[in-house]
């Protein structure tokens, strides 16, 4: 398993992730009685279908005889049957032992992705397309799934079919093993330049599908936007180009298809080994039964012919999905979970000394930032848009980190406490209000899974949410749209400040969370908010000078740095950059 810290962790089987084969085969491997049950059904299914061939040799002979021996047809075709029978329940071993493990990996491998995305931080989520990752969460895994069933399932099972012969010719002359052995040296070098161009064309495929993926993704994700601006053939336009993409890179992978020499190199088998047999039975060193019996052994090289020519392809594309989903996996994570730090009852001190942040691509937010909270104190941070306040307000539960400085809660450094300890404690309302597509209900218990229906409608009642709420059909158990599309934004505030509130936290910042809400809806949020602020600390966002009269303490914020500090009065006599947010 990668050595980058995660920030969420649940304990699973570890794996392999230096490499995409290394990975594979560790999750493999934790199933070994039915890898076990795979290899004896395509070893027996093709050592059953190689005694077919002598069989009909020995029928053969026994008919060419002077006198027919017609007493041996029954027992051989007996024989035969029983056989077949048997070969057919080892062929369905080998199918459903690929068939199990290729779905069992999946399930594993989607557990393992989802886990560790859960565990990345908003730092990577910033910066990685949704589209791309749910391709790599769905069709990338689902071809890992179909590496082994058909695609190992079939490898394996046409390795034995080539073995066989191999094994079988000398029983009846040992220069008979000079075609199938040349086929399979030759077959396997093919094999080997085959994939090594295969490689680069497979990552092609699943990159520009990821890429097609992410496109799609964004433009159904802001519809309203490419509706509202009348760019919807615009759209279409790119997506056609990134179609166009996946489509010519399924056509270069066709034509290496195409030019594998399987075919021509079973071809000249066949001739070949037909030839030698003929050449041995015209020198008196082969009878016709063993003639017809090697050459239905070199019949059995026609499935590894015909399976190789997208066997292997399948094999390649679920080595490169692996990649794939291993290369996401293995990106740096920049959180630590700290299972082993401070997880006490949190007071709601909040001290930030010399606090800088940066973004991955080298762009500064907030430069020596230095304030102190006490417990239980209302902050309002003011500021201009952009000018750092939302990436501040996030230091705090760490969902980023500080590229410089600290940020103690209680005195301890933000960075020293449990991080689900630190998250528990801490409740945060963003202006764009995320509700998943559940049930009112289940949304408002969203932090805190176990509360009664009566927790939840107390804290809707808080958050001035109750009465809209009564208004459905279904009342709480009203399911609402994917991101709450179904309601307001003030209402979908409401239901956010709801959830805040059942969790009780010992900090509480609201990040401009009243922006949406009706001036009638103001005084009963403002008298919510103002009773939930009582006993823990509030670490407000807002332009909305009513909020901002009553906050202990008011920042403001300018360029990512504290430009000034004090109540409203002050502010407004000794702060130009506060009387100017005011002004404009």
């Amino acid at each position: 398993m990668s050595n980058s810290p995660a920030e969420f962790t649940i304990q699973r089987p570890v794996f392999e992730r230096s490499g995409a084969v290394r990975w594979v085969v560790s999750h493999a491997t934790q199933h070994w009685g039915i890898i076990i049950m795979l290899l004896i059904g395509a070893f027996g299914n093709a050592a059953l279908a190689a005694v077919v061939p002598l069989l009909v040799g020995d029928a053969f002979n026994a008919m060419l005889k002077p006198v027919a021996d017609t007493s041996v047809l029954l027992p051989l075709a007996l024989l035969i049957g029983g056989t077949q029978i048997l070969r057919g329940v080892l062929q369905l071993g080998r199918n459903f032992g690929a068939e199990l493990l290729g779905q069992r990996l999946e399930r594993e491998i989607r557990d393992e992705m989802y886990i560790s995305l859960l565990g990345k931080s908003m730092t990577f989520h910033s910066l990685q397309p949704v589209g791309d990752t749910m391709a790599r969460a769905t069709n990338d895994v689902r071809e890992v799934n179909l590496m082994f069933s058909p695609g190992i399932n079939l490898v394996i099972g046409s390795f034995f079919f080539i073995i066989m012969p191999i094994l079988a010719a000398p029983r009846y002359h040992p220069a008979l093993l000079v075609t199938p052995v040349a086929f399979a040296i030759v077959y396997f070098l093919a094999l080997v330049r085959y994939l090594k161009t295969l490689e680069p064309i497979s990552d092609e495929v699943r990159a520009s599908f990821g890429e097609m993926n992410s496109h799609l993704s964004e433009s159904l994700d802001g519809v309203e936007t490419v509706k509202g601006a009348a760019q919807e053939n615009a759209e279409v336009e790119k997506f056609i180009v990134n179609a166009a993409r996946v489509r010519d890179a399924f056509i270069r992978q066709g034509d290496t298809e195409a030019r594998f020499i399987a075919f021509l190199l079973y071809g000249i088998a066949i001739a070949a080994g037909l030839t030698h047999a003929l050449i041995l039975f015209r020198m008196g060193l082969l009878n016709t039964g063993q003639v017809i019996g090697y050459f239905g052994l070199l019949r059995m090289l026609d499935f590894p012919t015909f399976t190789s020519t997208w066997a292997y392809t399948q094999v390649s594309m679920g080595l490169s999905s692996a990649r794939r989903i291993l290369e996401l996996m293995n990106r740096e994570n920049n959180l630590d979970q700290n299972t082993a730090g401070d997880a006490g009852a949190m007071r709601g001190e909040i001290e930030f000394r010399n606090v800088g942040f940066g973004y991955p691509d080298g762009s500064t937010v907030l430069e020596n930032v230095s304030f102190r909270v006490k417990p239980g104190r209302t902050v309002a941070i003011v500021g201009q848009t952009g000018a750092g306040k939302t990436s501040l307000v996030k230091l705090v539960n760490r969902t980023y980190d500080v590229s410089n400085g600290k940020i103690l809660v209680d005195g301890v450094d933000v960075r020293d406490w449990n991080l689900a300890a630190l998250r528990s404690q801490i409740s945060m309302i963003e202006q764009d209000i995320f509700l998943f597509s559940r049930s009112i209900s289940d949304n408002i218990a969203f932090g805190r899974p176990g509360a009664t229906r009566a927790q939840v409608e107390a804290a809707a009642q808080a958050a001035q949410a109750h009465e809209f709420i009564e208004t459905f059909d279904q009342g709480y158990d009203t399911v609402i749209g994917e991101r709450g599309v179904t309601l307001s934004g003030g209402q979908r505030q409401r239901l956010a400040l709801a959830r805040a509130f059942l969790t009780d936290p010992r900090v509480l910042i609201l990040d401009d969370s009243t922006s949406a809400i009706d001036s009638a809806t103001e005084d009963k949020i403002q008298r919510a908010i103002s009773a939930a602020a009582q006993g823990r600390t509030t670490l407000l966002i807002t332009h909305r000078l009513s909020q901002i009269r009553w906050a202990d303490l008011i920042i403001v914020i300018r360029k990512g740095k504290v430009a000034a500090m004090g109540n409203h009065e002050e502010l407004m006599k000794t702060s130009e950059a506060y009387a100017r947010i005011f002004r404009e």
